[in-house]
């Protein structure tokens, strides 16, 4: 059969269909950039204290009850601990000494038996207040987005594998439904167990559409048009919904109205099914030529220009397209040794990219500036950072680029611990950077996974990658909390990391102004640096040194 880039090459590259699939497409990603980054204001923990009962206490007393604590060089009321209640109404019956004649540090303490109360100058409420993850369930408050991308994993890997079988399409909608119904079922959540039930199924949809439609959209169009979809059009859409988050949750302070708001953005692209088509590239993958001609004679109605009688030329699969179709499985990325190299190498990079990607987005509310300001700035990085992609996808070679993003954001990490703690200002800027280099290298990453894989394992294989990314983005929450050993551990460890990421780069397949791959065999034949390319191209020069010496 032709290849699919150039029986259709009739269509032009920027017609009426391919603009419709590009935007509509790009709009989809919306939900998942609220969604995936909502706990930086769901589960955030508000300034709390112990709740002090009124009963045989003056407000004098109830105000004294909560011990001071230092906290950062200032004293501030304990959040889990207070004066036992029963001295303090000792104290306070009527002839004892008032509470400035009182020796407080002398007293005995207490857990915050009766709760907490929780400020509300910035939340009306959150998850961490309705369920109370604080002092000894604080370790819940991690665990919540942890547990969400759990189900992002086991998503990306189920989804992929069912994109392969029965196509991009209902994929994206199904995860979409699933996304949406979970979301509003986490208002209804009696318990932070079955709150996280819901999460964790909320996961399995989130995130799977974006990289179903990612794929969609990368298989239906083609020239600059895709390059443009996957380098910047559908990144930046997931941008857009990451910066209307802070938007929404500002005016939307209750954690329940934000979940109302995101399950219900989910439905409205609901009537897209009816619009959006199939990817002809993979119909053609299953044998399936009758329905890939039809949807590009349709694209070419809507182009205005005329299809050719046949457009994919192979008359013996246009004959009898009931014929075995040659069909790959997970198996066939570890039955050859050298595919199998190149997902674990793919695998690590993701990995590393992931974890140093959702741990500086998800640390926003813990930085020394308002968490709604921080939140849009760390999501506006994301802009610049995919046009600037979107220049390496068209003009320069893939590893190329990735090398020097890695040594980017490994320099910007190590170099976080050498600015004073005065310049606060500064740290916020290299932590902006070092997001910068993350968001560009998980955008260019999506394409060039995409471009090394043939059209029957690009799902699949695109699945496996970002399953092994959210291991990264599980380990997230918790990474950060490293400061408690050494405040820069958390960034010495992400450079490291970044570093090492360099040397798996280097090994990877070039697929620089290529063609997708359509078979596996296609794949193999793609140029790649082994070391045992490396050692001989070292024993050839060499020699011919040597050979010129004699």
């Amino acid at each position: 059969m032709q290849h699919y880039d150039s029986s259709v090459a009739f269509l032009g590259t920027w017609g009426r269909f391919q603009l419709l699939v590009f935007f509509l497409l790009c709009s989809t990603a919306l939900p998942n950039g609220m969604g995936a980054f909502s706990f930086v204001f769901l589960t955030d923990t508000p300034q709390h204290r112990c709740r002090i009962p009124e009963a045989n206490l003056s407000r004098e007393w109830r105000q004294a009850a909560v011990p001071l604590e230092v906290a950062d060089g200032e004293p501030q009321m304990s959040g889990c601990r207070r004066y036992r209640l029963d001295v303090l109404r000792n104290l306070s019956a009527d002839g004892l000494l008032p509470v400035r004649d009182v020796n407080l540090s002398s007293l005995e303490q207490e857990d915050c038996a009766d709760g907490w109360v929780y400020d509300t100058d910035v939340y009306q409420s959150t998850v961490v207040s309705q369920y109370d993850l604080v002092c000894s369930q604080h370790w819940k408050q991690p665990l919540t987005s942890t547990i969400f991308f759990l189900g992002v994993l086991v998503g990306s890997f189920i989804s992929g594998v069912i994109s392969d079988r029965f196509g991009r399409k209902p994929v994206l909608f199904a995860t979409l439904i699933i996304q949406g119904v979970f979301t509003l079922l986490q208002m209804a959540a009696p318990s932070w167990e079955v709150f996280c039930f819901f999460l964790f199924c909320n996961g399995l949809g989130s995130i799977s559409n974006y990289l179903s439609c990612y794929v969609l959209g990368t298989e239906i169009l083609t020239g600059n048009a895709r390059v443009i979809y996957s380098s910047m059009g559908v990144v930046i859409g997931f941008a857009l919904g990451y910066m209307m988050l802070p938007l929404f949750a500002y005016f939307l302070r209750s954690w329940k109205t934000l979940l109302l708001a995101m399950g219900l953005l989910c439905f409205i692209y609901i009537p897209l099914w009816w619009i959006l088509p199939e990817s002809p590239m993979w119909l053609l993958s299953q044998g399936r030529v009758t329905e890939a001609e039809a949807i590009v004679r349709k694209a070419a109605q809507m182009n205005r220009v005329v299809a050719p009688e046949k457009i994919f030329g192979d008359s013996k699969l246009q004959a009898n397209e009931e014929r075995p179709v040659e069909r790959y499985t997970v198996l066939d990325l570890v039955m050859k040794r050298r595919i199998a190299m190149t997902t674990i190498l793919l695998c690590w990079v993701w990995f590393t990219l992931s974890i140093c990607y959702y741990s500086l987005s998800l640390n926003t509310s813990q930085l020394d500036v308002d968490p709604y300001i921080s939140c849009f700035l760390f999501a506006a990085v994301e802009v610049p950072a995919y046009m600037s992609c979107s220049l390496a996808i068209r003009y320069l070679p893939r590893r190329l680029a990735m090398v020097v993003i890695f040594l980017t954001m490994g320099l910007t990490f190590f170099s976080i611990q050498l600015v004073p703690q005065s310049i606060v200002a500064l740290a916020l800027a290299l932590e902006m950077l070092g997001k910068f280099g993350a968001s560009a290298g998980l955008s260019l990453l999506y394409a060039f996974t995409i471009e090394l894989y043939p059209t029957g394992l690009r799902n699949t294989a695109s699945g496996i990658c970002v399953m092994v990314a959210r291991v990264g983005s599980c380990i997230a929450p918790f990474f950060m909390e490293l400061n408690i050993y050494f405040k820069y551990l958390p960034y010495i460890t992400l450079g490291i990391l970044a570093m090492l990421s360099i040397l798996a780069t280097l090994f990877l397949p070039e697929s620089f102004k290529q063609p997708l791959p359509e078979t596996l065999e296609q794949m193999q034949k793609r140029p790649s640096v082994t070391c045992l390319n490396i050692c001989g191209r070292q024993t050839s020069k060499s020699m011919t040194v040597f050979k010129t010496r004699l």
